[in-house]
């Protein structure tokens, strides 16, 4: 017979239901076993507990507190609007401690293996000019002012840009769901992106989910945050900042990035079609439009409209899109071919478990080997 759990505690239960973003009385609903555990009625097992803390994704021995752990992230979280900067969902959380965990261990690694410091991190400050920090950012990166007009479009420019990027020794993850768990999906409107800033082992994380045009401004916003050395997330509800000034100043310096003033000016007297600029420039028109917003070329009105149509475009594509692809190209972004061939090396030397690897990557046996074999080195 099987052993039952006698000491649960009914706070514990409640606060792991309601932790999950689930109302108390539909989960009950649905769950009348868990209903009878609050009310004494009955005894969980052993398993019947490890399932109930699979499904709220509680660890297991977080059951037998006697208070629910105060669980903070360790970064502030920058909202457009009014909205508290120190919560967030669930899945946002976990996607933080995964990349925090990420992070822990490159930095370890790189320390041991005596890398150097990344000199741009934290080099300039809120008080900087938004330009000098932007020309800064592109010289480091090799790139020339009309680097994007090389390419053929902004999508190419969005993976060229990441590959830049990440020679310099920041890793970039792109991910709209909670690992490899499609089920547990990461929302836009919650989450556009997060950095982790140190000096040894920048991490970017990009909500996958968005529109690639938005990518490309959240991507060059969170370098420069690691040009201010500051951390922090944000959701830049229709792509504007959270009224921080370190925030504003991040926007600022992305938009010059992408567009710089003076030759978007030149283009906007000659032509204000914000598609045929949006070619010109290699950026989506979304960003086009947010540029002629800061530089008061068009109102706010103006550009909300365009904002919105612009994504209910965006989201009816999606929704008619195939939801197939290849796993494996997926997790080279998920995961970072950088990051991932790090993990490999360390493995090689034996200065990593082959079960610890599994964790960093969230890949397991076959698939971790059919990934490092036949995708980190592809060409």
């Amino acid at each position: 017979m099987a052993t039952r759990i006698e000491n649960i505690n009914s706070n514990i239960i409640n606060w792991a239901i309601t932790r999950a973003g689930n109302n108390l009385e539909e989960f009950y609903a649905n769950n009348p076993d868990v209903l009878d555990w609050i009310e004494g009625n009955k005894k969980p097992t052993l398993k019947q507990l490890e399932n109930f803390t699979h499904k709220v994704h509680v660890p297991f021995g977080y059951m037998f507190m006697n208070e629910p752990p105060k669980e903070e992230i360790p970064i502030p979280f920058f909202r457009t609007g009014a909205a508290p900067r120190d919560k967030v969902s669930l899945n946002v959380y976990h996607t933080i401690q995964i990349i925090k965990d990420r992070q822990n261990w490159l930095t370890n690694y790189l320390q041991e293996s005596e890398y150097s410091d990344l000199d741009f991190v934290g080099k300039y400050n809120e008080n900087s000019n938004y330009k000098e920090i932007a020309n800064d950012i592109r010289n480091t990166l090799g790139l020339p002012l009309n680097w994007a007009s090389k390419l053929g479009t902004w999508e190419q420019a969005l993976d060229y840009l990441t590959l830049q990027i990440e020679e310099i020794g920041i890793i970039v993850n792109f991910n709209g769901v909670v690992g490899n768990n499609t089920r547990r999906k990461i929302l836009v409107e919650e989450c556009r992106g997060f950095v982790l800033v140190n000096n040894k082992a920048p991490f970017l994380f990009i909500n996958s989910a968005d529109a690639k045009a938005a990518q490309m401004f959240t991507l060059i916003h969170e370098i420069a945050h690691i040009w201010l050395g500051e951390s922090a997330g944000f959701d830049n509800k229709q792509m504007l900042p959270a009224d921080d000034p370190t925030e504003l100043l991040c926007d600022k310096v992305a938009a010059e990035f992408l567009v710089p003033e003076t030759f978007f000016r030149e283009k906007w007297n000659s032509s204000q079609n914000i598609k045929y600029l949006s070619r010109v420039f290699k950026v989506s028109p979304i960003v086009i439009a947010r540029r002629a917003l800061d530089l008061d070329l068009i109102s706010k009105p103006s550009f909300f409209e365009f904002y919105n149509n612009y994504i209910a475009e965006f989201k009816n594509k999606k929704e008619n899109q195939s939801s197939g692809g290849n796993f494996y190209a997926t997790a080279k972004k998920r995961i970072s071919l950088r990051f991932a061939s790090y993990v490999n090396n360390a493995v090689n030397e034996n200065n990593l478990l082959y079960r610890d690897a599994y964790k960093l990557t969230s890949l397991k046996g076959n698939t971790y080997d059919k990934f490092i074999n036949e995708y980190l080195f592809q060409v």
